[in-house]
């Protein structure tokens, strides 16, 4: 971390020497270079702070940053911080490597550009020839690039990333994404006309885990984030809806959570000197859609469990919960369904079909290859009505008490079930059978060898008799 400090330290007195503070704008012409050790070091961030918003703490600051990442590369960004939390950063989507530098520079034809060794050009805004003068962090934490008459030409609240900041407003068919490490799977905050969802996404599969309507079945246009809440407004700007705070002290920012794909509002406190949730969407680590690995069940004390017949040697805390089950059922694979009674998913917006029997809704997903769980209501809930719903994907698995009228069924190789419910054959009572047999075979052999014995031995008696 001491390196941290060190390059962070080291292009603050650049900028103090062309012009004056680490807090001024950056203006055309500008450039600032970062060092990027020649060997990789995990876990490795350099970062020079450039600009502030000039307001009290917390406050908005620009950073230039190379930082190691788990391919093994480094990724050259800028980024925007409130505090110690990163707001905005330009390679979210589409991550910069670089090596041996990280260079920002303002072109003077007023386009702002990311490059790496020999001026390769990583990331850049596009605004060359747009009259763009300088770079500058407003009290909002929005990144701008300005002309002389402080017209905006580009600004970072355009491009959101996982957070939103108090102020700012995003439209209808705008979303927030966020990415948890080492998976394949990521979430989204999206907007929607009817209402605001979260999702997660794997490959072209999505699912929806929370949502939240406008009463009257009003239209949304574009949301705001308030000090007192996140607004939801109409195409007349009036506010149609709101998802408050239960804080006294202003918003600061939302922010989708790339480890639990929750969604919260964060407030900051003076008393702790830290960001705090005010509202979170989701409450329960049960509701949450990766709780657990895939193929595993969320208990109701919050801990995971593996559906037990897909594991493997039966390990109810197994690590990998589908180790040993098939990836691909559409090899022609023989299939049929286990059903899980007391167990349901927190995964919205599957493939659905009503009024249908539970052995009809097995049915429809054993005659769908990439179909891998069905959830079966039998119409106890507030629909009255049996609903049988797909699955592509074993996710969000959470226990619930017994007669909800919920049933999980989960797809698996033919004879699965049959071989794990076969009472098991204890070793003494191998060793008894086996006992039993050698016994058998020994006095069966011996009784043959008695006989014949006998038989030679009178014979023998008899031939001495007759020769006397």
């Amino acid at each position: 971390m001491k390196q941290v400090y060190l390059y962070g330290m080291l292009c603050c007195i650049i900028l103090l020497f062309n012009h004056g503070s680490c807090d001024s704008a950056i203006h055309v012409g500008h450039r600032v270079s970062l060092a990027i050790p020649l060997e990789f070091i995990s876990g490795f961030i350099g970062r020079a702070f450039l600009m502030d918003a000039n307001l009290m703490e917390p406050n908005f600051k620009v950073a230039l940053s190379a930082e190691a990442t788990v391919k093994g590369k480094y990724s050259c960004s800028l980024e925007v911080f409130l505090g110690d939390v990163k707001v905005w950063n330009s390679g979210h989507y589409s991550q910069f490597y670089a090596s041996d530098v990280c260079v920002l520079e303002l072109t003077e034809d007023g386009d702002l550009q990311l490059k790496g060794p020999k001026d390769r050009v990583g990331w850049r805004t596009g605004t060359a020839g747009q009259g763009v003068e300088r770079l500058q962090i407003l009290k909002t934490g929005n990144l701008v690039l300005v002309d002389v008459l402080n017209q905006i030409k580009w600004q970072s609240f355009n491009f959101p990333t996982d957070v939103m900041l108090w102020g700012q407003r995003l439209d209808v068919a705008t979303r927030l994404t966020s990415f948890p490490r080492n998976s394949t799977s990521f979430y989204t905050f999206e907007i929607q006309h009817n209402k605001i969802a979260l999702y997660l996404n794997s490959g072209k599969l999505k699912y929806s885990y929370w949502e939240f309507k406008p009463s009257k079945n009003r239209n949304i246009t574009f949301l705001e984030l308030g000090s007192k809440g996140l607004e939801l407004f109409n195409d007349k700007h009036k506010k149609i809806a709101q998802i408050a705070s239960w804080r006294i002290q202003p918003l600061r920012f939302l922010a989708l959570g790339n480890k639990t794909g929750n969604l919260g509002l964060y407030l900051y406190s003076p008393i702790s000197g830290k960001f705090e949730a005010s509202f979170q969407a989701l409450n329960s680590t049960c509701d949450l859609p990766l709780a657990c690995k895939p193929y595993g069940i969320c208990t109701f004390s919050n801990a995971c469990s593996c559906i037990r017949l897909l594991t493997k040697g039966n390990d109810m805390n197994s690590a990998d919960c589908n180790e040993g089950n098939p990836k691909n059922f559409c090899s022609g694979l023989q299939v049929e369904m286990l059903e899980l009674n007391g167990v349901s998913s927190v995964l919205r917006d599957a493939s659905k079909m009503v009024n249908v029997s539970k052995a009809t809704c097995a049915s429809l997903c054993l005659s769908d290859c990439k179909c891998l769980a069905a959830l079966y209501s039998s119409g106890k809930g507030s629909t009255n009505l049996q609903e049988c719903f797909l699955y592509r994907l074993v996710a969000g698995v959470k226990q619930v008490e017994r007669g909800s009228g919920l049933s999980y069924m989960v797809k698996v190789p033919k004879g699965i079930r049959d071989s794990h419910n076969k009472p098991s054959v204890k070793k003494w009572v191998l060793i008894v059978v086996g006992v039993v047999d050698g016994l058998v075979i020994i006095l069966v052999v011996g009784g043959l060898a008695y006989y014949l014995i006998q038989k030679r031995r009178k014979s023998l008696l008899s031939a001495t008799d007759n020769n006397t």
